[in-house]
């Protein structure tokens, strides 16, 4: 057998946490912790990074709590930026390239990205997070076959995220960053970060000035 993994789990279904924990440890790895949304997960593993305790991977569903949006894998892109020697596996219930492409952005090692339906083929589950948990990668064949079967103008988009999509989608809808900002329900701050971000990952530099807005619109058009 090889060496044990220490792992964290985070997972908003008890019942598959638990599922998940017996998985691993019934064949000898570790479960050093296991919570149920983004924001416990972020906590625990800075806990653990300041007791110098840090798992060797982090096992995450992409949706959990508040929102059951994006929170798992907003989660999982910044412990890849904060502990990078921390390796991230996370799930999803069905292929959602956006996130996908998201978190293999830059440094691909030490990642994964599997469906939920992978947990039944036990080894190959528990062989992906002691893979990735070694600094590997395992992608769900799903992932592969969809991230290559894009076309060059959907890649454009794919680099933001779901939010910053929908901002983008209100913008081209004419929307001032007030008024995206009441229909989200979110600060006007909240929108402007959001903006800034889609200029960025879009290419538009700031020496575009004001037609950056109009150039990030057609971008969204045209794909």
């Amino acid at each position: 057998m090889e060496d044990k993994v220490r792992v964290v789990i985070a997972e908003d279904s008890v019942l598959l946490r638990e599922g998940l924990t017996r998985l691993l440890t019934d064949r000898g790895h570790e479960v050093v912790a296991g919570v149920g949304d983004a924001q416990a997960l972020l906590k625990t593993i800075d806990e653990l990074g300041a007791d110098g305790s840090l798992p060797d991977v982090v096992v995450a569903d992409v949706r959990m709590p508040p929102t059951h949006t994006d929170e798992g894998v907003r989660a999982a892109v910044l412990l890849r930026q904060t502990h990078p020697q921390v390796g991230v596996l996370v799930l999803s219930q069905y292929v959602e390239e956006q996130y996908a492409v998201e978190l293999l952005a830059g440094e691909t090692r030490g990642v994964g990205y599997l469906l939920k339906d992978r947990v039944a083929e036990v080894r190959e589950f528990v062989d992906a997070v002691a893979r990735v948990a070694r600094g590997g990668t395992a992608l769900d064949p799903e992932v592969v076959a969809q991230l290559l079967g894009r076309s060059r103008k959907q890649d454009v988009l794919a680099v933001l995220t779901p939010r910053e999509r929908e901002v983008l989608e209100l913008m081209a809808e004419g929307r001032t960053n007030a008024a995206i900002a009441r229909r989200l329900v979110v600060s006007d701050g909240a929108v402007e970060k959001h903006v800034s971000n889609i200029f960025q990952k879009l290419g538009l530099s700031p020496s575009d000035g004001d037609h950056r807005r109009v150039l990030a619109v057609l971008t969204y058009l045209n794909s």
